[in-house]
Parts: C-alpha cells; sequence; structure tokens
C-alpha cells in the first residue's frame, strides 16, 4: 500500500536514503498514518487506521529491508520490503505530505529494486490505489504493470461458537519439533503454488511478536491449507478484526473445497479469539476464490490495483485459492 504521491523531479540532494532504524519507528508510524490519512482525505488524518500497527510490525521480520529517507537528520519518508521466498513486495511507501511531489519516493525506490535483485526473486508486486494516476506512473518507471483489481472483505462473525468437534489447529498449538516439520509442510504447500513461494517469515513473525495465530487445516494425514492470522489492537488488524494476511491451500481439483475449509477454520478461529469480523484480501485474477469468498459471506470493503513487475501473472491465476492484498 503506497502514498507517496510524485509529480515533480524536483532535486533534494541534502536527502539521504538509509536503513530504518528502531528509534525512527515512532516518526515512521506518524508519517505512514499522515500520508495515507491526508490522502484520503480524513478529518483527522492520524486517525488512519485507528489502533492497527504496520510499521512497527513489519521492522523486526527484516530490519535490512526498511528504507529510511533522512532530510538533515529528520525522517521525511520510509518504504518497506517483504521477501516471500521468490516472491517480493514493497510498502507502505509513505512520505511526510509537506514533502510530496519532490522525488523522495523515487529516491526510496531505487535500493528497494536493488534489494530486489538482491534476493533473486523471480517475481515482484505492490498494491496501489486504482484511482490514483500519479502512484500508478510512478512505479510504472520501474517496471511495474497495473494488472487485476485487488478486493478487501469482510466477513462478519456469528458470536455463536461452532457445535462438534474443532477441525483444525493452531500453529501455537505445536512443539518446536512440530513447528520446524509445519514450516516445512508450508512451504510445500506455497511452492506448489508458486515455484519458491514461502511465508515462513510472517508464520514466525506472528508466533513470535504474538500478533495472532496461523491456522492450519488437514487433510489425509497432510497439510490442505494455512492461514496467517492477525488478531486485535496493535496489529494489522486492529481491533475487534482478524486479518488474513496470507492465506492458501493446495492447488488441484479439490481446490475449492479445501478453500472452503479453511475459510470456515479461520471463522471459527476469529471466533474464538472475540472478534467481529475476518478481513482478507483477494486479487480478482482468482477468480475461483472469489467466487468462493463471496458465497461464504465475505463483501468487498475497498479496492487497489495490484501492479507487477514487467506485467508478469505470478501467482495470480483463476486456479490459485490464495488470500493476501500486498498492503
Amino acid at each position: 500500500m503506497n502514498s507517496a504521491s510524485q509529480t515533480s523531479l524536483e532535486k533534494l540532494p541534502e536527502v539521504n536514503i538509509r536503513l530504518l532504524r528502531e528509534e525512527d519507528l515512532t516518526a515512521a508510524d506518524r508519517i505512514m498514518r499522515l500520508a495515507f490519512g491526508t490522502f484520503l482525505g480524513l478529518p483527522d488524518p492520524l486517525e488512519f487506521m485507528g489502533d492497527a500497527e504496520y510499521v512497527r510490525t513489519r521492522w523486526p521480520v527484516d530490519t535490512s529491508a526498511a528504507f529510511a529517507a533522512d532530510l538533515s537528520g529528520e525522517l521525511v519518508g520510509t518504504n518497506f520490503a517483504t521477501r516471500w521466498g521468490s516472491f517480493g513486495f514493497f510498502g507502505p511507501l509513505t512520505i511526510r505530505p509537506d514533502f510530496w511531489d519532490r522525488g523522495i519516493a523515487q529516491k526510496l525506490l531505487g535500493p528497494t529494486m536493488d534489494l530486489f535483485d538482491a534476493w533473486g526473486v523471480t517475481h515482484a508486486g505492490l498494491f496501489t490505489f486504482a484511482s490514483s494516476t500519479k502512484h500508478v506512473n510512478l512505479y510504472q518507471k520501474f517496471g511495474f504493470w497495473p494488472r487485476f483489481l485487488t478486493s478487501l472483505m469482510s466477513l462478519p462473525i456469528d458470536e455463536t461458537p461452532p457445535a462438534g468437534r474443532r477441525k483444525w489447529l493452531r500453529f501455537s498449538d505445536l512443539s518446536e519439533s512440530e513447528k520446524e516439520e509445519c514450516l516445512q509442510a508450508c512451504r510445500e504447500l506455497t511452492n506448489s503454488i508458486y515455484e519458491g513461494l514461502e511465508v515462513e517469515r510472517e508464520i514466525r513473525a506472528v508466533d513470535t511478536q504474538k500478533l495472532g495465530d496461523t491456522v492450519l487445516t488437514w487433510g489425509s494425514g497432510t497439510l490442505a491449507g494455512f492461514a496467517v492470522c492477525h488478531v486485535g489492537a496493535k496489529t494489522e488488524a486492529g481491533s475487534g478484526k482478524c486479518y488474513i494476511k496470507f492465506g492458501a491451500v493446495q492447488s488441484g481439483q479439490d481446490g475449492a473445497l479445501l478453500f472452503r475449509r479453511l475459510i470456515d477454520a479461520c471463522r471459527e478461529f476469529a471466533q474464538s479469539r472475540g472478534t467481529r469480523s475476518l478481513i482478507a484480501g483477494v486479487n480478482l485474477a482468482r477468480a475461483d476464490a472469489y467466487r468462493e469468498m463471496l458465497q461464504a459471506g465475505f463483501r468487498a470493503t475497498a479496492q487497489g490495483v495490484a501492479m507487477e513487475r514487467n506485467g508478469d501473472a505470478g501467482y495470480n491465476r483463476h486456479d490459485v485459492f490464495v488470500m493476501d492484498d500486498w498492503r
């Protein structure tokens, strides 16, 4: 998710691009909220996202992948890169509003692209505002092209607990040795969707930072699906919400059925944590997954566009049952 709009190439030679440091996090969080809140026209821009967090949850995952724009010792912009194995994306990319349209976003994107190259990712993308030609034009300069819309969706959670025995597990339920086996199973599942795709860092981040949990579903003794979920305040969800940052099931002829079961498991997990809604994103190129989410009761609350390097589809295919949104 990216809110740095650029229309001018005014030179700012004094802007230094460096790695974001822990002491920058409060300022970085403020810039992120102020930038998006201003762009969206909120009465109080700093109320953007409420008590949800992006900056403080993402920085510890990979401190070498968070960039800062420093102007004479003052933080004026940031960008976060994320690596999911062979796939990389960036955001939130935010610039302090009083420094918009001065080329700072382009300065931040240079080392971000260098990092993608160093990682050797085979696919890269981002999520941005579909209605903003400024954003689209900026990212096209770096080889990213608009593809399908991404729908951000919400499912109300019933307070009535489900009857019967639970048919899913939580990652936190596992022993340390079982967790390692589970991570390997998750890698095998995502690799079957797109070669090299893996989200181990997201699973570990949720586990170690206590941001929520990873829901696991099984079939015939093997992992059938999993969903990395943030829950509540000070996570990427926010109060009263359960947010599926990444969810996937095995591809194949039973994909739709496995996806329904994963959604049901996530619904029950969200219910067990006392949340009011289950939030997830889906790229509309994954038409079958989108239809299944609609049938499950999800409804769109917002949408953006996925921009992909060289216009490659990656794992955005109709037969892929994955929930994510690259914000």
